[in-house]
């Protein structure tokens, strides 16, 4: 199988990449290194499976050109992070939107199948949960630049929806909830490799808001077994799934956790989110996903706990804090 992976370079996709690879497949990654890192990929460079394309997907003659010569497309390519979203709504909105047209249009014109990485921002401050797929989208003031992304991500589906529907292109829609692992960073607001930082190189831990937020983590191993194996069924088609863990914790009780696997002497401080981000800012109180559609498709369970993930994000954080 031939692959194109959109956003390949960036921390979910390099982790693709790598899997697609072992198991036997070719790779062409199109990135255009803005939030993915080259070094996510460079033990792949020199692999015959394996190909770089530094460019945008809003180059529509680039996407063209690899979109013929793939099976499938696995489409991440997107502006990643609250912090960044907020700091440039309108150039994520672009990428997310433009480009997601543009490979849809593409994937049509060859008739490629095409999966779409979403995201739990889709459901808002829908704060009820487990969230299930067909639940309602609570949002705030479209003039709040925070809800950019979220609705991004719901026009990327519509579209991706209305491909499949209306001109029955095989169109796959996977919302991920809180994919974390080695090769993430924190430079977009990402907040376990932030406190994992913080911690080891002994600064304040800074929560943003109360600290009573909270999440689910899951694994980057579990995340990309997932993609691949709905890539793979015939009967995800036309569909959407939550992928995630349902191990619920708080951002408060996260932050005493990374001190205590990480031995650090580190405080936590908490920061308003006016600070940390601008005056209005709404923050998602609870944001678990009901895994059952995804479960009963392809036998999807994490298999990776917190304790696990941290352990992994702390390795691979160590050897670069030193």
């Amino acid at each position: 199988m031939k692959a194109f992976i959109t956003g390949g370079s960036g921390f979910i996709g390099s982790h693709l990449a790598e899997k697609l690879i072992q198991n036997g497949n070719q790779v062409t990654v199109l990135d255009n290194l803005s939030t993915g890192r080259y070094e996510n990929i460079a033990h792949l460079d020199n692999n015959l499976n394996f190909q770089l394309v530094v460019g945008s997907i809003l180059d529509e003659f680039l996407v063209d050109k690899f979109v013929e010569r793939c099976d499938v497309i696995f489409h991440l390519a997107a502006a990643v992070g609250v912090e960044l979203v907020v700091k440039k709504p309108w150039e994520s909105l672009i990428t997310n939107i433009k480009g997601s047209e543009i490979v849809l249009q593409m994937a049509h014109r060859y008739r490629k199948k095409v999966l779409t990485t979403s995201s739990s921002e889709i459901y808002g401050k829908n704060k009820e949960g487990p969230l299930k797929e067909e639940d309602d989208r609570i949002l705030g003031s479209p003039l709040k630049s925070r809800w950019a992304y979220s609705t991004s991500k719901a026009i990327d589906e519509i579209l991706s929806f209305l491909y499949w529907k209306e001109k029955n292109l095989p169109t796959i829609i996977v919302r991920l909830f809180n994919t974390v692992g080695p090769r993430q960073t924190g430079a977009y607001g990402m907040v376990i490799p932030k406190f994992i930082c913080q911690a080891l190189k002994g600064e304040p831990i800074t929560i943003h808001g109360d600290g009573r937020q909270t999440r689910c983590f899951l694994h980057v191993d579990d995340a990309v077994d997932a993609l691949i194996n709905l890539m793979e069924h015939p009967k995800a088609i036309g569909d959407v799934f939550n992928v995630g863990s349902q191990e619920e914790i708080s951002i408060e009780d996260l932050s005493k956790k990374v001190i205590q696997m990480t031995g650090s002497a580190s405080q936590v401080t908490y920061v308003p989110y006016h600070e940390a981000y601008e005056d209005g800012f709404e923050e998602m109180h609870r944001r678990v996903p009901d895994i059952t559609k995804v479960k009963n498709l392809i036998g999807f369970s994490p298999t990776i706990n917190l304790e696990g993930i941290l352990r992994d994000v702390i390795k691979f954080h160590e050897k670069k804090v030193k």
